[in-house]
């Protein structure tokens, strides 16, 4: 459980770094300059996301053998180190009026911004790989909140000094890793 948990953790943080929905939270952060409640919003959109995605990937799980899984969570994690290079572009807009609530424009946003993102597609992943939804959303969760908070509490200047390329670069050799040692695992299943 422990271990779900933290690699979840570690996954969600460093696929979080420059980031679509990282972002995002900097333009809204700059935009509204209400970063406390930025951070709720983004806190509740990030554990709704997350939640949603660990419930189909605890769901499609049960009908996986482990070395099918195994492959499979390697599989994707190989391909989101390579995605992981790509950098992403900050948009162009928020997303909401001036007169919106920062809470409500952040909780939307962000929930929008991680439909299909990588590190949902991370969270389904893991929960089918790990089938404990607590500790994979919890981790998930935390990760991304670790990794946006900061961007959210310090705003615009934060965002001129993160070295993109060698955050993309972390990440994406994160992922590989991880996804070696999945297909190591799935390679290595014996037959119960």
């Amino acid at each position: 459980m422990l271990a779900a948990f933290l690699i979840c953790l570690s996954t969600a943080a460093v696929a979080e770094m420059g980031d679509r929905t990282q972002l995002l939270a900097l333009v809204l952060a700059a935009r509204f300059r209400r970063p406390w409640a930025i951070l709720c919003g983004v806190s509740c959109a990030t554990l709704l996301s997350n939640l949603l995605a660990a419930l189909v990937g605890e769901h499609l799980g049960r009908f996986l053998t482990p070395t099918l899984l195994d492959a499979l969570v390697g599989a994707s994690m190989l391909g989101m180190g390579l995605w992981a290079l790509k950098p992403d572009r900050a948009p162009a807009e928020a997303g909401a009026a001036r007169g919106d609530s920062a809470f409500l424009a952040a909780g939307i946003a962000i929930f929008i911004a991680e439909l299909g993102d990588k590190t949902q597609l991370a969270t389904l992943a893991l929960a089918a790989a790990y089938a404990r939804l607590v500790p994979v959303v919890a981790g998930a969760t935390l990760g991304m909140l670790l990794a946006n908070a900061p961007v959210i509490l310090l705003g615009h200047a934060f965002s001129r000094r993160l070295p993109l390329r060698l955050i993309h670069a972390a990440a994406s050799l994160l992922f590989i890793a991880l996804g070696a040692w999945f297909l190591w695992q799935a390679a290595h299943h014996r037959p119960a």
